[in-house]
């Protein structure tokens, strides 16, 4: 086990490197499961196809199946199944509908590791599925931790689960902690692009245009990842992401914005030295790494060069201007439900906002009010944080409405 600042989670060394892999994607046809089957294609030496699940995109999930040929697909939108079924059943691939079929299929005996690349909320219940029937998580799905960190943690240790970070902040500072059992880690400080806005201020913000908010200027990313980048919520969940992975209080979780994203984070030890991780902005890199630790894989990844960057800048991030950084630590602090309000109230503000139903501002304004309507648990167990979602959800409507 990895001792005080850093992984709460033991990590094990005595995988066979040389053995097939078999990895299950949950969420395939978004953009972490697209990337990450692209890895595992170009090692087919060293990964296997088990599961693949997604929502509702039948022609992209039938295409992966036929190319990849899994043991197992599940859709969770039940109204694409037959077509599905249909295209799949022929190639002796199992194909099942829904979120309980996802559940189930997570814990199947021929599933060596699973990364959780759902969105948002989605996430919770397959990774705790996952973790108890003991499969190491290779984690996408940074609103898991966000909502539950405790109990995920908690049964993680229980279940003897290793946890891979796949966020490239996460994995920047997992890496930068290799060797460092025995060092006290003093800060971590993750980096943030600082989005399409940087540097604006609130009039300008108040009339920006989801078509705006969506051309990230260093990332390629799904709709509502980059609208959390836009509104910096990414990097707040990041953070309390952080707290949990990496066993940290709050204050020693520090954001700098990075605008040309080369450093993806850094590690600050107790004798004032820093580890920082460097690298392209490529999502590949650090799906390649979890799904592959301890092993470094050799790839083809586009090389960073220092002359292609001369040079590298940092700002503290504004804010006043993005308020959601600062109510996700301030939720991050109070703890108890109030991240799993805050994540509650901002999927449903962003969807409003990519809707056209809300302005931009107004994503902090709801997930706020919330903050302060919702019911406040100080120790809140699982069934009290699907109540405290569902709650949220309702409430975040009705002041949408």
């Amino acid at each position: 086990m990895i001792e005080k600042s850093q992984s709460h989670l033991p990590i094990t060394f005595s995988m066979n490197p040389s053995k097939l892999k078999k990895v299950a994607i949950l969420g395939s046809t978004g953009s972490i499961g697209t990337q990450a089957l692209d890895v595992i294609e170009a090692n087919p030496a060293a990964f296997g196809i088990e599961l693949l699940t997604c929502h509702s995109n039948a022609q992209l999930i039938i295409a992966q199946g036929k190319k990849f040929l899994p043991n197992v697909v599940v859709v969770t939108d039940e109204s694409i199944y037959k077509e599905v079924f249909n295209a799949l059943d022929p190639l002796d691939i199992k194909v099942y509908a829904g979120m309980s079929a996802v559940n189930s299929a997570v814990q199947m005996d021929s599933i060596d590791i699973v990364l959780t690349a759902l969105v948002g909320y989605a996430g919770l219940m397959p990774t705790i599925n996952a973790i108890e029937a003991k499969k190491p998580i290779a984690l996408a799905n940074k609103e898991t931790l966000v909502v539950a960190g405790e109990i995920i943690i908690e049964l993680a240790k229980k279940n003897g689960v290793n946890i891979y970070p796949v966020d490239s902040e996460h994995s920047a500072i997992f890496q930068c902690l290799a060797g460092e059992s025995q060092n006290p880690v003093e800060k971590i400080i993750l980096t943030a692009s600082g989005g399409p806005f940087r540097g604006k201020k609130t009039d300008f913000l108040r009339n920006v245009t989801k078509a705006q908010a969506l051309k990230h200027p260093n990332w390629t990313m799904g709709a509502k990842i980059t609208i959390d980048s836009a509104t910096l919520m990414n990097k707040g969940l990041e953070v309390i992401e952080a707290k949990w992975l990496f066993g940290l209080k709050m204050d020693q979780i520090e954001v700098i914005v990075h605008p040309q994203s080369i450093i993806h984070s850094m590690v600050q030890f107790e004798d004032g030295s820093m580890k920082a991780q460097m690298g392209l902005p490529d999502m590949k890199l650090p799906i390649q790494y979890a799904l592959g630790y301890p092993i470094r894989i050799e790839s083809n990844f586009p090389r960073f060069n220092f002359m292609d960057h001369p040079q590298l800048s940092f700002e503290q991030p504004d804010r006043d201007s993005f308020r959601n950084l600062q109510l996700a630590y301030d939720a991050g602090i109070s703890g108890g439900n109030h991240p799993c309000i805050l994540n509650a109230a901002n999927e449903v503000a962003v969807a409003a906002f990519l809707q056209d139903r809300i302005g931009f501002l107004q994503i902090s304004e709801i997930i706020e009010k919330c903050l302060e309507k919702v019911t406040y648990l100080r120790a809140p167990k699982l069934e009290d944080l699907v109540n405290t979602d569902k709650e949220t959800r309702h409430k975040a409507n009705e002041l949408i409405k």
